[in-house]
């Protein structure tokens, strides 16, 4: 998993695996869900994200046992 924060264009991405995108759906405006050809995620795009998340430019990553 990779987590892509672009200040220029304020776009965050947070891509679970490398696959081409065959379809996506915007339930919200603003926030991208890619899909692959099974229908299963592989990534999701945040536009204008300084207005969504609370600090676009620091990561946590927490694995809970």
């Amino acid at each position: 998993m990779k987590v892509i924060y672009d200040p220029a264009t304020d776009v965050m991405r947070i891509v679970f695996r490398e696959a081409i995108a065959e379809d996506y759906s915007e339930d919200r405006p603003g926030v991208k869900v890619d899909y692959d050809l099974e229908d299963k995620i592989i990534a999701i795009e945040i536009q204008n994200a300084s207005h969504l998340v609370d600090d676009p430019r620091t990561l946590n990553h927490e694995v809970l046992e």
